[in-house]
């Protein structure tokens, strides 16, 4: 009879226990997919001439942001904001070299803050800052509080760095360069931790932990390194480079070209197309490895329990305005590709202007997370989720990039159809784009007498909003 008792004891605990995990809400995934100096330039917003099928494929299943913006177009303040959810002018990160932390220790990353809920974090590549590609295969300046394991892939590219071609010989990462590469996509660094992201989430499926993976990617980051599969795929004779007007400089700041390095005159006429081939190529390649990850989270039956993440952490420019890279407050640099996927969440389309702080408190309010004290960006969870009123009635409000070269600081505003740049408070020049008739920002309206109530009424919003009174008029 005890034994029976026992028996009956241990089907009741059992039938509990399940129920009791039913009833439980259910913790999503995160994956978190970011590229490196990722512009606009893919089918799904809009690019003719891009081929990223498995990007596009995973924007038509979530919610694509037209209109999101960086708030420091270059890589370690730009990632140094995004994933503490702060702007430049908390984290004080502007350059290459700070570590956030330094500042303050007690910041909680979005990754940490699913570390300390309980879920395993894990990074492959490059999360937050490190130099590219002289920094392949390290840590960089990573953050340990934000991950439990960490994987830093170093690939074929990086011992193929003598057969790059460079505008400054020998000179990669800051300089534009490219090489169509031997071997397989497999061989190369963004393979290698495709592969790796693939086999983190069988180990997930298996285990039913639930996770929050970061995959940062290296591509299309110069030097623009790809297997030639991908620059046949975007013939040379083909690509046409941006027209940039005559007196396009005179019509600016000179703050506005500051970033222009001198080499990059020379990328007009073929040189010009053959580097634009090389970025074509890498955005292909690094979407064909998106792909891989991508593939394995829907093969392994993850992709209902996952939220999905994909952006880059600032814009790039292709020749527009005679400039090469990033770091400028033009529309090109400062504007990102944003994709958020959620289970049960909408697929559409988010005309809103939103910021990279945002992606943090949208994330954790998706997860049922809290969101870590300080953080700047607001939630838009109501544009993800299938509440088609909350959508309606969300309201919009400006974005804010910000630059720094030497003695040059720069603020930009972007609100309703104006872009408004503000260079050292005004003292180093004024920049006015009307979008509705302008969206290539050609025609400096700033110091035009029929736009200085439109001037002033912007001075104001920026004051309202950004926190740093010296970058103001």
């Amino acid at each position: 009879m005890r034994g029976t008792s026992f028996c009956v004891v241990l089907v009741a605990a059992a039938w509990l226990g399940m129920h009791a995990e039913a009833a439980a809400p259910r913790r999503p995934n995160v994956l978190f997919v970011m590229c490196d100096d990722l512009c606009c330039a893919l089918a799904c917003y809009g690019d003719a001439t891009a081929r990223t099928p498995n990007i596009d494929r995973l924007a038509a299943r979530g919610v694509r942001f037209d209109r999101a913006y960086c708030q420091f177009p270059l890589c370690n303040p730009s990632r140094a904001s995004l994933l503490s959810g702060r702007r430049p002018a908390r984290t004080t990160v502007r350059d290459n070299q700070k570590y956030f932390r330094d500042v303050d220790a007690a910041v909680v990353t979005l990754p940490q803050a699913f570390r300390q809920a309980g879920w395993r974090t894990e990074r492959v590549g490059k999360l937050y800052h490190y130099s590219v590609p002289a920094g392949i295969g390290t840590s960089g300046l990573d953050d340990p509080p934000s991950w439990d394991a960490v994987t830093n892939p170093k690939g074929r590219d990086v011992f193929d760095e003598p057969l790059i071609f460079s505008l400054l010989p020998g000179k990669f990462g800051g300089t534009v360069s490219w090489l169509a590469a031997d071997g397989t996509d497999a061989e190369q660094t963004d393979g290698l931790s495709a592969a790796r992201a693939a086999t983190l989430l069988e180990g997930y499926a298996r285990e039913r932990t639930p996770f929050f993976l970061a995959v940062g990617f290296y591509r299309p980051h110069t030097p623009y390194v790809a297997p030639k599969k991908w620059f046949d795929l975007h013939p040379r004779e083909g690509v046409v480079l941006p027209e940039v007007p005559a007196d396009h400089d005179a019509r600016v700041p000179e703050a506005a070209v500051a970033s222009r390095y001198k080499e990059q005159v020379r990328l007009v006429g073929d040189l010009g197309r053959e580097a634009l081939q090389a970025y074509r190529a890498g955005v292909s390649f690094v979407d064909a490895q998106v792909g891989i990850v991508l593939d394995a989270l829907d093969r392994l039956g993850l992709r209902d329990d996952t939220i999905v993440v994909f952006t880059s952490d600032h814009g790039y420019h292709l020749g527009e305005h005679g400039l090469w890279q990033k770091r400028s407050l033009f529309e090109e640099s400062a504007r990102v590709p944003l994709v958020i996927a959620a289970p049960g969440g909408r697929a559409g389309v988010a005309a809103h202007t939103v910021e990279l702080v945002d992606v943090m408190p949208t994330v954790c309010e998706l997860a049922g997370l809290p969101v870590p004290a300080g953080a700047d960006g607001r939630s838009l969870a109501a544009l993800v989720r299938g509440d088609v009123d909350a959508a309606r009635n969300f309201p919009d409000r400006p974005a804010f990039t910000e630059t720094q070269f030497a003695k040059l600081r720069g603020v930009s505003m972007r609100s309703g159809q104006w872009r408004y740049t503000v260079w050292n408070g005004g003292a180093a020049g004024r920049q006015l784009y009307d979008h509705e008739t302008d969206p290539h920002e050609l025609d400096n309206l700033a110091d035009r007498p029929e736009h200085a109530a439109t001037r002033e009424r912007l001075d104001a919003e920026l004051g309202r909003y950004h926190p740093e009174k010296e970058l103001l008029p």
